[in-house]
């Protein structure tokens, strides 16, 4: 895989959803998994680091302690979120919440557990960014999916409809006509690491 340079994005801060309980998996943390040698943290971190993100926030719940002891992300502001067992939408609350201030216009919203989506599918996500109206997601043969992309101008709307697992899921389905969809099923898989069996696709 060569690793290609994406432009750097000032105006748009990755947001990494690392805080879940792997409930399916025995307990264990998600971020914890490991591939390639190292907690899948820090592989999706990475991603969001090659694919041009400037500023990545990345939401710990599960396990917290044991992930910052374990992971190394260097340059990563580390959001905990106590309530993470509510749910994606508490933590995605979190990391909005953890942006207010920092002056970046979007958030791209990526998954710890989708090792399969790369670099070339969050540059795209983040090359249709335009302004803090933007609402932009990855699309998968048609279907959406992650990384997902929110202008600051709809964060507090999506905070308000965020609960339990729905993430932004209710706020994206009343304004589908908004929404640019960026085909990816040609540069990566959007599959979820949840189960036993899904460990098969880490390396």
């Amino acid at each position: 895989m060569t690793d290609m340079h994406h432009e750097e994005h000032t105006e748009v801060a990755g947001l990494l959803l690392a805080a879940g309980g792997g409930r399916r998996l025995g307990g264990r943390p998600k971020a914890l998994l490991e591939h390639r040698g190292r907690p899948l943290v820090e592989h999706a971190a990475g991603v969001l680091r090659a694919a041009g993100c400037v500023r990545i926030h990345v939401v710990l719940g599960a396990q917290a302690e044991e992930v910052r002891a374990r992971a190394e992300l260097p340059g990563c502001v580390l959001v905990d979120n106590p309530g993470w067992a509510e749910g994606m939408g508490s933590s995605l609350r979190a990391g909005l919440a953890s942006l207010e201030g920092t002056g970046v216009r979007a958030a791209l919203v990526s998954l710890v557990d989708q090792p399969g989506i790369g670099p070339a599918a969050v540059a795209r996500v983040l090359g249709a960014y335009e302004d803090e109206k933007s609402l932009v997601s990855a699309a998968y043969d048609g279907t959406r999916g992650h990384p997902v992309l929110f202008g600051a101008a709809h964060w507090a709307d999506i905070a308000a409809t965020a609960t339990g697992d729905r993430g932004a899921r209710a706020y994206l389905k009343g304004h589908e006509s908004g929404i640019r969809l960026v085909e990816c099923a040609d540069v990566a898989e959007p599959y979820d690491i949840d189960t036993e069996a899904d460990l098969r696709h880490l390396e």
